[in-house]
């Protein structure tokens, strides 16, 4: 079972009912292709990010970010790469770049009075779930099937067991749900 530690580390992030997070090269749009949950309905998003006071996302991630119109993150972010070496000029006060391991990202997160990580990016995550530093996750099912892409979870050496905390629904067919994860 992993040490107790004071930060928490949470997953919100949606996949295709075939489990996919993204189509092999990346490409995100089959997210916007479905139809949305009701105006002014985030399904949770803003509620589960103003518990947040961390961001971490992998390069991948952060490189589809950077095409969006706008910054959409207010919490500072930190990019788990070890290929990225420089931030662009105007994001250089809201995003660092670390190369570390989870477990020492995790300590050095601590250490610098952070309370609750939010992990974005499917490596990422795969690599802290491989390292049982995750505590939840809510993932949301988007009622598409692409195929093949870039899949939310990995190969694990051992099981990780999922504690049902609860599930949502929306007209539309999304399905959401938070899981606890237990480590054995």
């Amino acid at each position: 079972m992993p040490e107790k530690r004071q930060l928490k580390i949470s997953v919100f992030i949606a996949t295709s009912v075939d489990g996919y997070i993204s189509r092999p090269d990346g490409d995100i749009q089959w997210l916007h292709d479905v139809e949305q949950v009701p105006e002014g309905d985030d399904a949770g998003y803003g509620e589960f990010t103003s518990t947040i006071d961390v961001l971490v996302m992998g390069s991948g991630s952060f490189e589809k970010i950077l095409e969006f119109p706008e910054w959409p993150y207010p919490m500072p972010v930190v990019v788990l790469s070890k290929s990225l070496k420089e931030v662009p000029a105007h994001l250089q006060e809201k995003v660092r770049i670390e190369s570390a391991s989870p477990q020492e990202l995790v300590t050095k997160l601590a250490a610098e009075g952070y309370k609750h990580v939010y992990l974005d990016g499917g490596k990422v995550i795969q690599s802290f779930i491989r390292a049982g530093l995750v505590d939840d996750m809510i993932v949301t099912q988007i009622p598409v099937l692409i195929g093949a892409g870039r899949p939310l979870f990995g190969e694990l050496e051992k099981d990780v067991n999922l504690r049902h905390e609860w599930t949502k629904t929306w007209d539309n067919g999304f399905v959401q749900s938070k899981y606890l994860l237990v480590y054995a």
